[in-house]
């Protein structure tokens, strides 16, 4: 009656006609358009940066490391002996300094390719790796390619005390790729979770314990039964852990000890655990090929949602083993 009454008074020159009231009458409301995320994180931001891939030291002896709290993504690795080493992945935040800065590994290799040609920070490789490095899809940005942007640490010891300046290595590698879809979903969390209070992660040479605290909504982060400290300050800790299983074999390379170099099979399909919220959630990954990023589902093939923010991605075999 609101919109009869003014028009029944108005002259027949002014009326519009009756299937105009109608269709203002039956109008569905505008769809609000979603706020722009980052693809990395989730997290909001429509600017697409370039892409910076570090190599981080993940041994006592190196700790605490620094940048890491700003990384979008951080890759756990199996390297030598049944240790581990990080790839971290910054793009949405850029922290000033980085490291301790170490060596490649050919797992990286095999992971780069789905962020198109990202900038590689590292700090030397095997010579038998070095033909590979060259043709991998990244510009390389190590410190013997941009020596000007790695420094030596105050009150570390070598080769631990090697960081870097991440503005001098992104300007050494001003066509790097910039931040795109590699699968990551983000948004409510799927049904099926079960609550945990910590999770552990075994390794041949070592452990990591991830626990919920529920004050900073995060899986903070122990290794080997000591916290994970940031050289910033504080625990390190991520919204979102994911444990993603995969075949781990013997590569072609190995250390001055004969001790053979672990190559982590990324690509095909397989189990993970997704932790977030204070739940463990089984999910399965699948990746088609290495210029594909790694896609997520629950067990009943529903998108696994990671929590926004910083993502923590556990490469380990079913049981630890050194190839």
């Amino acid at each position: 009656m609101a919109v009869l009454a003014p028009a029944a008074a108005c002259s027949s020159a002014e009326s519009p006609a009756a299937g105009q009231v109608a269709q203002a009458a039956t109008a569905p409301p505008a769809t609000p358009t979603p706020e722009p995320t980052q693809p990395f994180t989730g997290l909001p931001g429509e600017a697409r940066k370039p892409v910076l891939v570090a190599k981080i030291e993940n041994t006592s002896a190196g700790k605490p490391q620094l940048g890491l709290k700003s990384a979008d993504i951080v890759y756990v690795e199996q390297v030598e002996a049944g240790l581990t080493r990080l790839m971290a992945v910054f793009s949405s935040k850029l922290p000033p300094k980085i490291g301790p800065v170490r060596s490649a590994r050919i797992s990286d290799l095999h992971l780069v390719p789905q962020f198109g040609t990202p900038a590689f920070a590292y700090s030397g490789a095997q010579t038998k790796m070095l033909p590979f490095i060259a043709e991998a899809p990244l510009i390389d940005v190590s410190d013997s390619r941009a020596p000007g942007a790695y420094f030596r640490q105050p009150g570390r010891y070598a080769p631990y005390n090697l960081f870097a300046n991440t503005k001098q290595l992104l300007a050494a590698a001003p066509k790097a790729s910039k931040a795109k879809d590699i699968g990551f979903t983000f948004g409510d969390a799927p049904e099926g979770g079960v609550p945990k209070k910590t999770f552990s992660v075994k390794y041949p040479g070592a452990r990591f314990t991830f626990g919920w605290s529920e004050d900073t909504g995060k899986w903070l982060i122990w290794q080997d039964g000591q916290k994970d400290m940031a050289a910033e300050g504080g625990q390190l800790g991520a919204p979102t852990i994911v444990v993603q299983y995969v075949k781990t074999v013997r590569s072609e390379f190995h250390d001055l000890n004969q001790s053979y170099t672990p190559l982590m099979e990324t690509t095909g399909k397989g189990k993970a655990v997704v932790l977030r919220d204070g739940q463990a959630f089984k999910a399965e990954w699948s990746r088609k090929t290495e210029k594909d990023g790694t896609v997520f589902t629950t067990e009943t093939g529903e998108p696994m949602n990671f929590s926004p923010g910083q993502v923590w991605m556990v490469l380990a075999a079913p049981k630890p083993v050194i190839p």
